[in-house]
């Protein structure tokens, strides 16, 4: 499958392309803006990807920058194309579902880690599980259901190309044992988690009851690292409000710590196999109780 560029991640790669030129030279950012005779706050924007330039803008910062080595120059002017393509998930019949750019940043990200308090995470949902993940959210519409869930699952390619990420998701009980509406489902769900954990690019660890309180209790978040050293890794978390993007190196400290401290606390791989296999059996057997009452 196809690897798709993330046109944000091109972005910022250009972005810190291009603050690496101009701290090269000793400018300062209000003296570049000066000489180009733009505003201080126009550069900002575009040396913290908060703003798109044009090929001409890209030239004169270039220029002024002394940035002259004609493959340089090239690549650069490769990352502002880049930048302007547009994903999957901002065209027909996906625009307007994703409420933010997580899928824009999986399409590169190398290594994605999740924790997920709630429900199952995104990528490694059952199509009927997440269908009934959005009539619960009361997405009502037959055809605004089928469009989020056909994006949802669309999303889920990453981890099926040729180069797929490497995966690891943290599932507390909580959400593990969180009924649907129809029993099958929740079923299928299970079964699906047991099969994604053999993939070798796959790590699902549950977090159970057992372990207590932990450094998880604020809520779900997603670390993303990606493969070009100058894309620096994000953190995601989302609220009812808003979704959060942070990419300083202490936000994504304190996330990457809690992240270990969970890990440490929920079950081993070959643990969590066999904690979600007990929980097939013991939905399987509950679902065979009615029948044997039956024929008593």
């Amino acid at each position: 499958m196809r690897r798709d560029h993330s046109p944000t991640v091109r972005l910022r790669r250009l972005a810190t392309e291009l603050r690496r030129a101009r701290e090269a030279t000793g400018k300062s950012l209000a003296e570049s803006a000066k000489a180009l005779g733009w505003g201080s706050p126009k550069l900002s924007k575009i040396e913290n990807a908060e703003r798109r330039l044009n090929t001409t803008d890209l030239d004169r910062l270039l220029d002024l920058h002394g940035v002259t080595e004609p493959e340089t120059r090239s690549e650069l002017h490769q990352l502002l194309k880049d930048s302007k393509e547009r994903g999957w998930w901002s065209r027909a019949p996906y625009r307007g579902v994703f409420p933010d750019l997580l899928p824009d940043f999986e399409a590169e990200a190398s290594v994605i880690r999740t924790y997920e308090c709630q429900v199952i995470p995104g990528l490694l949902q059952h199509p009927d599980y997440a269908e009934s993940v959005f009539r619960g959210g009361q997405v009502r519409d037959g055809d605004a259901v089928r469009r989020n869930v056909d994006a949802r699952i669309q999303r889920q390619s990453i981890l099926n190309r040729f180069d797929p990420p490497r995966y690891w998701a943290i599932i507390d009980e909580a959400a593990l044992r969180r009924q649907t509406r129809d029993p099958a489902v929740m079923q299928a769900q299970l079964r699906h988690l047991v099969q994604m954990a053999a993939r070798l690019n796959i790590t699902i660890n549950v977090l159970p009851f057992s372990a207590g309180h932990h450094a998880g209790m604020n809520g779900a978040f997603v670390l993303l690292d990606f493969p070009h050293p100058l894309d620096p890794a994000l953190a995601y978390a989302e609220t009812y409000a808003a979704s959060m993007f942070l990419e300083q190196p202490d936000e994504i400290e304190r996330y990457d710590v809690a992240f270990g401290l969970i890990s440490n606390a929920a079950l081993s791989a070959a643990e969590s196999v066999d904690f979600l296999e007990q929980l097939i059996a013991e939905s399987e057997d509950r679902d065979a109780e009615p029948a044997e009452l039956a024929q008593e």
